[in-house]
């Protein structure tokens, strides 16, 4: 599969997702939102993926200086670009049916801050940082940041992001619980591909149920949760990763999981 504005590369076990727009910062037209549905929906036998930007960012945010089927310009616009683009990719993002890391490698803006939170582990280089700049142009946060915020840091700290628009730097969003860790820009491509696979390598189907239920849990009750964890618990006991963790376990051996 060829695609323009991204890379999709195999790596092991973990398929991995570059934004590849560098010159534009990774500006996100909806081409590029649509691009990323093809690919999550092309990585086979995965059994994780991450996701990155090529270059000096991981994404600037939407590109509001595309023109024909790209622009986004005007309340119109940004309406149909969302609700059939952008919206659909935060979506698929959320119910990938194995883990997700992302790898921040400079400004997470706009639509690019909400690719980043739909991470399981969302890392980010220590120069990185998110940015809801919207009220700077008289626009309002979308791409889902109005629900991945609160629940992430808060309804006084998703305000200031959202309403005051001021950067939020690597190092101020792991202590906040925006993102997993803050590391040396150096060492981020090599510390996210070594989760990524360590994740991959782990029991795919009880993960992914994690991830469900995880999801799942934000919106429910007590007793639904329950539920779904009892659901989940059938799914992934009936699994043969389950069958391998225990007689591991009884033989006093690390588990070798194949994913199924």
């Amino acid at each position: 599969m060829t695609f323009e504005t991204i890379r999709l590369e195999r790596i092991g076990p973990v398929a991995k997702i570059v934004l590849n727009r560098p010159e534009r910062l990774n500006a996100c037209p909806p081409s590029m939102a649509v691009e990323i549905c093809d690919a999550l929906s092309a990585i086979g036998d995965a059994r994780a993926v991450l996701l990155t930007g090529e270059g000096r960012a991981f994404c600037s945010g939407a590109d509001l200086s595309a023109v024909g089927e790209r622009s986004i310009a005007g309340g119109a616009g940004s309406y149909k670009a969302l609700t059939q683009s952008y919206n659909p990719l935060i979506l698929k993002l959320s119910r990938l049916p194995v883990p997700l890391v992302v790898a921040v490698n400079g400004a997470a803006a706009g639509i690019g801050c909400s690719l980043a939170l739909t991470g399981d582990f969302t890392l980010a280089a220590k120069n990185a940082y998110f940015l809801q700049a919207f009220v700077n142009i008289g626009l309002v946060p979308d791409g889902g940041a109005t629900w991945f915020l609160p629940r992430l840091i808060g309804k006084a700290r998703a305000a200031q992001m959202m309403m005051l628009g001021e950067r939020i730097g690597a190092e101020q969003a792991q202590d906040w619980g925006l993102i997993y860790k803050a590391v040396d820009d150096d060492v981020l491509a090599e510390e996210a591909l070594a989760l990524a696979t360590r994740l991959a390598n782990g029991p795919t189907v009880a993960l992914g149920t994690m991830r469900r239920n995880l999801g799942l849990a934000l919106d429910a009750d007590l007793a639904t949760t329950l539920m779904h964890e009892a659901d989940g618990q059938h799914k992934a006991g009936d699994s043969a990763d389950a069958v391998e963790g225990v007689q591991a376990f009884l033989e006093k051996r690390k588990p070798v999981f194949t994913g199924k």
